[in-house]
Formats: C-alpha cells, sequence, structure tokens
C-alpha cells in the first residue's frame, strides 16, 4: 500500500508499505476513504515532536471503510463506514473513565505519533469498538472530516474548558481551523459576542461566514485591546479568551484581553515555552487552578489559565448535533485532493498564508 512517512525533519516521503494486519483481537482494519493534514503533523516536521521516528506513517484523522476485525470487536463489520477519533482510548482504564482519554494508560495520542497513522491507504486501529465512529446516514463526508480532531478540541478545550456560558464574550487569537472550529462550537453556548483576531484577512472573513460577531485584523497585544475594548464593559476584557495559534505572542495578547474573573483557554500547540505575565494578571485574582467542563459550574471571581490535548469523548454529541442540523462545517475545508497528491497537498497547507488553505480533503481513488 502507499503511505506518506515521516522523513526526518523538515521531509515527508510517499512510500510503498506492507497492508498492516491483526495483530490484537480488539484491532481492526480501515481502508481509507478520505484523509486531511493537521497543523500537529506541521509540528512533527518542524522537529517539536522527537518522539514521532523515522519512517512512521503521519496523520490522525480520517474516515474509511472496515476491512477486517479481531475477536474481540463487537460494533463493528466488514463493510462499515466510520469516522476515525484522533485520540485513541481504550475505555476502561481510570483516565478514559474519566472522559480523560488523552490520558489513557494504553492509548492517548496514538495515530501518526507512536503508530502509524491514517495517511496511508489502509490503517490498523487499536481498540476499534472505543476508538471508531459510525458515519451518519446522509452525512456529508468531506465536511465530517473536521470531526475526528478539531472540532471535537474546539467543543472540549476552547468551549468546556474555558468554561463559555450563555450572555458572555469569548475572544479568539487566531481564526485558523482550530480557532474557526472554537468559534463554531462556542455558539452551542450562546454567548452574547464572539469576538475574532488575526493578520489574514482571508481568515477573519471566514469567521464572521462561520458566526463571528466582529473580526479585528491587528497585529500586536496592545492593538487588539486598544481596537476590541469596547466589549469590555466593567470587567476590563473578555470573560473567555481562546488562544489558538501557538506562540509567545499570541499567548501574551490572550493576557491582555482576558477580563477580571475571566478565562484563558489554550488551544494552540506551542514548541517553545511563552512568559506568564504575573505582574499583570495577580492583581486580577488569577488562579491556575484546574478548569471543569461542567458547564453549570459557578464563575468563579478568579481568571484560569487552562490548556489540554484533545480527548475526542465529545464526538458521539458532535455527530448527533451534526445530523439534527445544528452545525455545519463545510466553511472549513478549502481545498481538494486525490491522495497521488498528498506531497502536493502539504505543500499548499504548509503555505497557508499564501494559499488561504485551511482544512484540505484528500480523498483515496
Amino acid at each position: 500500500m502507499k503511505a506518506l512517512t515521516f522523513d526526518g525533519v523538515g521531509k515527508i516521503k510517499l512510500v510503498d508499505k506492507e497492508k498492516p494486519k491483526i495483530e490484537q483481537p480488539n484491532q481492526a482494519i480501515i481502508k481509507l476513504v478520505r484523509t486531511t493534514i493537521c497543523g500537529s503533523d506541521l509540528h512533527i516536521l518542524k522537529g517539536d515532536v522527537p518522539t514521532v521516528e523515522q519512517g512512521r506513517t503521519l496523520g490522525h484523522e480520517g474516515i474509511g471503510v472496515v476491512e477486517e476485525v479481531g475477536a474481540e470487536v463487537k460494533n463493528y463489520q466488514k463493510g462499515d463506514r466510520v469516522l476515525i477519533a484522533c485520540i485513541t482510548s481504550c475505555a476502561t482504564c481510570r483516565w478514559c473513565k474519566e472522559s480523560l482519554f488523552d490520558a489513557c494508560k494504553s492509548g492517548g495520542w496514538q495515530l501518526g505519533h507512536l503508530l502509524d497513522g491514517t495517511q496511508a491507504e489502509y490503517l490498523r486501529i487499536p481498540f476499534a469498538d472505543s476508538c471508531l465512529y459510525p458515519i451518519p446516514p446522509g452525512a456529508d463526508e468531506r465536511s465530517l472530516l473536521v470531526y475526528s480532531d478539531i472540532l471535537p478540541t474546539g467543543l472540549e478545550v476552547a468551549v468546556l474548558r474555558g468554561m463559555v456560558k450563555p450572555g458572555c464574550t469569548v475572544a479568539i487569537v487566531g481564526a485558523g481551523p482550530v480557532g474557526l472550529a472554537s468559534a463554531i462550537c462556542a455558539q452551542l453556548y450562546s454567548p452574547k459576542a464572539i469576538v475574532c483576531f488575526d493578520r489574514d484577512q482571508f481568515r477573519l472573513d471566514k469567521a464572521r461566514e462561520v458566526g463571528a460577531t466582529e473580526c479585528y485584523k491587528v497585529n500586536s497585544a496592545a492593538e487588539a485591546r486598544e481596537v476590541s475594548k469596547g466589549w469590555f464593559g466593567d470587567k476590563d476584557g473578555f470573560d473567555v479568551v481562546v488562544e489558538a495559534v501557538g506562540i509567545p505572542e499570541t499567548f501574551d495578547m490572550c493576557q491582555e484581553l482576558v477580563g477580571v474573573g475571566g478565562n484563558i483557554a489554550n488551544v494552540g500547540v506551542h514548541g517553545t515555552s511563552v512568559n506568564l505575565k504575573i505582574d499583570k494578571l495577580w492583581s486580577r485574582s488569577t488562579s491556575m487552578r484546574p478548569v471543569s467542563g461542567d458547564t453549570k459550574a459557578p464563575l468563579t471571581q478568579s481568571v484560569a489559565i487552562s490548556m489540554a490535548l484533545v480527548s475526542s469523548h465529545t464526538i458521539p454529541l458532535l455527530l448527533e448535533l451534526m445530523s439534527a442540523g445544528k452545525l455545519d462545517t463545510s466553511a472549513l475545508i478549502t481545498h481538494d485532493f486525490k491522495f497521488s497528491e498528498i506531497e502536493k497537498a502539504y505543500d499548499i497547507f504548509g503555505r497557508a498564508a499564501e494559499t488561504k488553505a485551511l482544512k484540505v480533503n484528500i480523498e483515496f481513488e
């Protein structure tokens, strides 16, 4: 089979690999129908994830058809069309029982990281019963690609950990794919306003398309605070600020924008340390406490900073909302490729500022 592999820092390679076989009774073999590229894949290429070995098949998002199942797989059979979760979960360990699939003792982020991933014609998936989800009848599978990773990331890390509530104000710093997914999911909780910040006008236009209340093209934290101060009220900032880029400058911007009693939800993947402005935040009763995902929890009078890897436990809820017509993610897919063109797809995705790329749809012939 053909597979796209990590070939060392800055390099990818389309190679022939042996088709995977069932090795454990909880596994399934999936014939891929569609896959996509994530910002995390680019972080791997930059050398930010040294645990990825040379020759590893990349990718952790995709849609496919069940080709074969192990003896212990109960929920799926040959021919079923499935969505592949980006996070591997055993469903039985302590962390999985607390919906922290990313901390699973036998799983976590494995696909395209510690195990061969979805950017190949076939995939061996462990714990198939808990890592695959049936494709709802009539679903737009092209749009459904974002349900593997960035949509649950937006809901779990930005919205639930950020404690978005009815009537609150939300700032999203970075209108890339995961920032836009956060804006889509935030609307499920009826905030008063969703305000997006970016340097790229195309992405800001997309933010408006998916439902942002206001968008600002800015280049600095001071500029962001100045242009958006009309949203602050007596809280002197936003109730929830989402960091959706992953660089020190945007984290600084979030610290400038958060209001008294507000929350910073860090979604971006950081490859370097950031500066915690303790001299600014201490007077706002800032707490580095864990933030509950319980949306009924009372609003505390302290700023909280939360961060996490996506768990993907909200995928079933998101699929139900999609089936009910409550979610439209079609605007997030901007480019289409055949799998034979995946190296070109990486080039286009990696130059997003020039190419206007968000998520790419890669179809297998």
